[in-house]
């Protein structure tokens, strides 16, 4: 317990170290590819935020999704890539070949669906290689292009409000 909450104090160090020098790549190409990651810790209804981003013309072939759990058991099947607190070491470089790929993979928008700190969380937000990044208003503001002041529970309001935005930025 008390090496985990020293793990994460020394990510979160390290990650506001290398968010001092942060440069914003903004690009101004349509969105094609959705990345999401996800705290499962508190929100569970990903196939609803899925289905939500679907109905707003989005091709469920071009979304990939990363899922975060506090606790992983060793036994436990997920039908998605998940990764935990395990897969990043004390000074932030990222363990797992599904997490790796999801970083090194190119998305036209992350969407940042979690809206507590979290040292993994914000290590792989940072660490992902998208055009434009999209959270919640209480994560750090550095990390991301855009804000959404809403709560995690209701992605409904979230992907409303995020499009709404999106056409006016004209992204989409």
């Amino acid at each position: 317990m008390f090496l985990n909450f020293l793990k994460n104090f020394l990510l979160k160090r390290k990650l506001k170290n290398s968010l001092s020098n942060v440069t914003n790549n903004f690009s101004e190409d349509k969105i094609q590819t959705v990345g999401i990651l996800i705290d499962e810790s508190y929100f569970n209804d990903r196939l609803g935020l899925i289905s939500e981003l679907i109905e707003n013309n989005i091709q469920k072939d071009n979304i990939k999704v990363l899922v975060y759990k506090d606790k992983i058991k060793k036994n436990d099947v997920f039908d998605c890539p998940t990764f935990s607190l395990k897969n990043c070491n004390w000074i932030g470089e990222i363990d797992g070949v599904e997490v790796n790929d999801f970083v090194n993979q190119k998305f036209d928008l992350l969407i940042s669906y979690y809206d507590i700190e979290k040292a993994a969380l914000l290590n792989v937000t940072q660490k992902t290689k998208a055009n434009f990044k999209v959270g919640f208003s209480t994560i750090d503001k550095r990390l991301n292009h855009f804000m959404i002041k809403t709560v995690a529970e209701d992605y409904q309001l979230f992907i409303s409000e995020l499009f709404k935005y999106l056409k006016i930025l004209n992204k989409i």
